[in-house]
């Protein structure tokens, strides 16, 4: 039982506008004691996700808001330390929803359940390309797209978490690649390492005109990451039998008052089209599947997992922060700093 002090990072006060530190509170109190069904985790590496938001929210999806005065959550690798579960021995290494915090007790249940991160696999690969949001990738790409071999494939935040692991992912089945990010540096990055067809900047292009450019045929497929207006852009250009695949709406997380769903909607009957929305949980039963084909393709470097890593605890709320506001370059993470006394 570790006896150093746990430190921990607190929700302060609601979101009101830009989240910023002033939204959380800096504390140290001791490590909890476990009970039976439970085991007591060190936190190695922190996910940094959009969907961290809703902890502000007042519940959607239910049991996501938390309580000011309550520690943020965060998909995590972490290291058991203490175990009186009969699924979790000191020493295993899970990935799973852990509080911003030194050490978290948990029962492996919640949205996102604990399980296993198989041996030799890097932590922060763990943490994001073979984690949910690997599982997000691959599992939206080929089981929902169920893509074919020369179609063309538009993602949208193709530089984030997913996206850039998804945009690499239809890449190499043999898809035309279009991605769309938010800065220079996220499109240059698509093109020059990640090896997409085309790359366009929404901040600086016709978005619109862009796709019409590029896919003059029109959209087989359109992983959607972002919602709002671009979504709208895609269905205006989908192919028939198109697919759309819903797996976020970072645009729309801090909207007030939320934008209206897509007006052209009617798109998807003119063309056969289908659109589906998934959780990567869903497949954590299923990851043994993602493992196998993307480990060999990481250490191979077909696939690159590119990482945006700030070190330390106290890095969280600035983590977070950093991808609402968009300033990070593929997947956000916090690798954790060892607490004192350690």
């Amino acid at each position: 039982m570790p006896t150093q002090t746990n430190r921990r990072w607190l929700i302060a006060k609601p979101l009101e506008g830009k989240l910023s530190q002033a939204n959380f509170r800096w504390m140290e109190s001791t490590v909890p004691s476990v009970a039976d069904g439970q085991f007591l985790v060190h936190n190695r590496w922190l996910s940094v996700d959009p969907t961290q938001v809703l902890v502000f929210n007042s519940g959607d999806p239910p049991g996501s808001a938390v309580p000011i005065g309550e520690a943020p959550w965060s998909l995590a690798v972490s290291e058991v330390v203490e175990s009186r579960h009969p699924a979790f021995s000191r020493g295993d290494i899970v990935h799973g929803q852990m509080a911003w915090e030194d050490y978290t007790l948990t029962d492996g249940t919640g949205f996102n359940p604990a399980f296993p991160v198989p041996a030799g696999i890097p932590l922060d690969w763990a943490a994001g390309a073979l984690g949910l949001t690997g599982l997000v990738a691959y599992f939206g790409l080929h089981e929902v797209a169920r893509p074919k071999p020369g179609e063309t494939f538009v993602i949208s935040g193709a530089a984030g978490g997913v996206g850039s692991i998804a945009s690499q992912l239809a890449k190499i089945h043999g898809l035309r690649v279009i991605g769309i990010a938010g800065s220079p540096a996220k499109c240059d990055w698509l093109v020059r390492e990640a090896g997409v067809d085309a790359a366009i900047n929404y901040h600086q292009e016709d978005v619109g005109k862009r796709l019409t450019e590029l896919c003059p045929q029109g959209i087989d497929i359109f992983f959607d990451t972002v919602g709002g207006p671009t979504l709208e852009l895609a269905l205006h250009r989908l192919r028939t039998r198109g697919r759309v695949v819903l797996c976020g709406i970072t645009s729309q997380y801090l909207a007030d008052p939320p934008a209206p769903g897509p007006a052209n909607l009617v798109q998807l009957i003119m063309v056969n089209g289908r659109m589906e929305g998934f959780l990567g949980r869903d497949f954590i039963p299923r990851r043994s599947e993602a493992f196998d084909a993307m480990l060999p393709l990481l250490r191979s470097g077909r696939l690159k997992s590119k990482e945006d890593v700030l070190v330390g605890l106290r890095e969280a709320p600035k983590a977070l922060a950093r991808l609402l506001s968009g300033e990070n370059v593929g997947k956000q993470l916090v690798r954790m700093d060892e607490p004192p006394g350690s």
